[in-house]
């Protein structure tokens, strides 16, 4: 069980942006996770971007549930990690998506994988859960994630995020 949380850092965005990117992400850490609320001026998916590498060796597979129906579904040989939806400017005023990515053994010389929960709603008819695991077929120690907006939309003003280390020992 972790014993420790760091922030390595933070962004909480003053006006709207494609992307968010933590790079020089150190090796002193045994774990990563990041914190996530987001809201989008579209309708759009999160979509994480490791190492600058957009070849398709990420896949994905996802579960979502909205208080009537469930449904799943998967990318494969991706040039990215699809990992569920961000609240679009059509939703409820001040309403965010809320996400924690974590990642384990991120700088092991081994395929990278990464678990999400993310919740989505509008406070007055929809709401949901997803559950996600993404693979990155690489062997390189993750040293930059980017977070992208789907749809060639906008993270809004007000989301933000966050990086942890996690520590072991």
């Amino acid at each position: 069980m972790p014993s420790t949380y760091t922030l390595i850092s933070s962004n909480v965005l003053s006006s709207s942006a494609a992307s968010v990117t933590f790079s020089a992400i150190p090796s002193t850490y045994t774990d990563l996770v990041v914190r996530c609320s987001t809201r989008s001026d579209a309708s759009g998916a999160i979509l994480i971007e490791l190492n600058g590498d957009s070849s398709s060796l990420y896949s994905t597979i996802r579960l979502r549930g909205d208080g009537s129906t469930a449904s799943s579904g998967s990318t494969t040989a991706a040039a990215n990690l699809y990992f569920g939806l961000n609240v679009p400017s059509t939703y409820t005023s001040n309403t965010f998506s809320s996400q924690e990515f974590y990642i384990p053994s991120y700088t092991v010389a081994q395929n990278k994988p990464i678990a999400n929960f993310q919740t989505q709603e509008n406070n007055a008819t929809t709401s949901n859960l997803d559950l996600q695991a993404g693979l990155y077929r690489s062997i390189s120690a993750i040293t930059q994630i980017k977070f992208l907006h789907g749809s060639a939309n906008n993270y809004a003003a007000g989301s933000s995020f966050y990086l942890y280390g996690i520590k072991n020992s």
